[in-house]
């Protein structure tokens, strides 16, 4: 295996077998699926390039959603009547489309849950509930709000101690100061696989093997990397992994925890109510098996089924040719970002996902953004729900444009023409 093939698989990526032969997307073909796409905004076609924040839904998405609605409405489990049988055999065979999406070793280790920002507070709340005065949560300065507010209330709860790992001025974290940080007192490491304010793709299985040396397990905050690269929960080996499906071309409102068996075994439940337990008395309660010891409630099912569906337009699409197909996007809008004249791009590591950050220094970034807006042209402007990585770079916010299977080089070049005009504006 070659020396680039190597460096992904320490990303935790998994790569192509050698000469393997990448068919290039029909993106043609594939915008046709998207119904949204066919829109105008401001009398201009749709530039849409806020993927990182929520992808577009196919229409075999959005039909497996109604379909459920206008064919199968019941609720699942328990019920003796047709309806509820035929929808449990739906819900339950998503779970097993996830199971192999992610190649985890059982089906009961995959659980529904709102999204990444639930599953992460599911395994600070119940795996954190053993965290003790003096422990030790390390995450890194590039996480999500979701993967920092979670351990800052475990440790309101238990006193323990959050340490955070630094990044460079490249936006790659500092592995010889996450390696000094990860000590004797560490009871979880949470990691984002991919930074979604900067597009850096952490090295996690090198950070997982290192976490594991010394008994630690991993939860990697997935929302930003199963859309853009192949994910083995197995190969990996992190002990918990979270996504959302909006972000993977899938509905809102619906995404996955993943978690080894026997530490979801031992953890207690999260939350209380039904088709958690098995026998409820006023003396007390005992809970049902996984995985439905941690899905209290009726689930979200037209959600679950709809994100088979959107699995299953990933995996018959290609996510090898996915991840080629947004790279040479990145790299066609890194070249035209260098050399527009007073951008500055935020996040220069070598190994990023189809993520774009930039300021222009003399313009705040939501004047960009609705400038962009008025050419039809969607990006988004903020601190991206991370604070303390804007705080890190002196900056109250960027613009991000990020990419996704159905955005085309002319896209991109539509992104700079705006940009032109944005200079046109304040340069009078």
């Amino acid at each position: 295996m070659g020396t680039a093939a190597n460096e992904l698989n320490a990303l935790g990526i998994a790569t192509p077998a050698a000469g393997a032969n990448i068919p290039p997307l029909d993106v043609a073909r594939l915008r046709a699926d998207f119904p949204i796409l066919a829109r105008e905004v401001n009398g201009r076609p749709l530039v849409y390039l806020d993927n990182a924040a929520t992808s577009q839904k196919p229409r075999c998405v959005i039909d497996a959603q109604a379909h459920y609605y206008a064919q199968l409405n019941a609720n699942v489990h328990r019920g003796v009547h047709r309806l509820s049988q035929e929808a449990t055999d739906a819900f339950e065979a998503a779970r097993d489309t996830v199971q192999r999406f992610m190649n985890a070793a059982r089906r009961e280790e995959i659980i529904f849950v709102r999204g990444t920002t639930e599953a992460i507070n599911l395994v600070a709340s119940s795996f954190g509930g053993r965290f003790r005065p003096g422990d030790e949560i390390l995450i890194t300065a590039m996480e999500h709000h979701s993967n920092i507010v979670p351990w800052q209330l475990a440790c309101e709860r238990s006193g323990a101690v959050l340490k955070v790992a630094p990044v460079n001025d490249e936006g790659e974290l500092l592995v010889a100061e996450f390696e000094r940080l990860l000590g004797n007192r560490t009871r979880i490491v949470a990691l984002a696989h991919v930074s979604n304010a900067l597009g850096t793709i952490t090295p996690v299985r090198e950070l997982i093997g290192r976490a594991h040396a010394r008994g630690v397990p991993v939860l990697l905050d997935g929302a930003q990397a199963v859309p853009h690269v192949a994910v083995d929960v197995q190969a990996l080996d992190c002990d918990f992994y979270a996504f959302s499906a909006h972000k993977l071309y899938g509905p809102t409102g619906i995404g996955v925890l993943y978690g080894k068996a026997a530490l979801l075994d031992v953890m207690p439940p999260w939350q209380g109510g039904g088709d958690m337990i098995r026998q409820v008395s006023f003396a007390g309660t005992t809970y049902s098996e996984l995985p439905y010891k941690f899905e209290a409630g009726t689930p979200d099912i037209a959600g679950a089924i709809a994100l088979g569906a959107a699995i299953r337009y990933v995996e018959e699409t290609g996510i090898d040719a996915i991840a080629a197909h947004e790279q040479a996007l990145l790299e066609h809008a890194t070249r035209q970002a260098r050399a527009t004249p007073g951008l500055r791009l935020v996040g220069a590591a070598r190994n990023k996902a189809a993520i774009l950050s930039f300021v222009f220094d003399d313009i705040h970034a939501h004047d960009v953004g609705t400038i962009l807006d008025h050419e039809g042209v969607a990006v988004r402007t903020g601190h991206h729900c991370a604070m303390p990585l804007m705080e890190r770079f002196g900056l109250p916010s960027t613009v991000r444009a990020s990419f996704a299977m159905y955005n085309t080089h002319d896209e991109v070049d539509a992104l700079f023409a705006a940009l032109r005009r944005v200079r046109e504006v304040f340069d009078g």
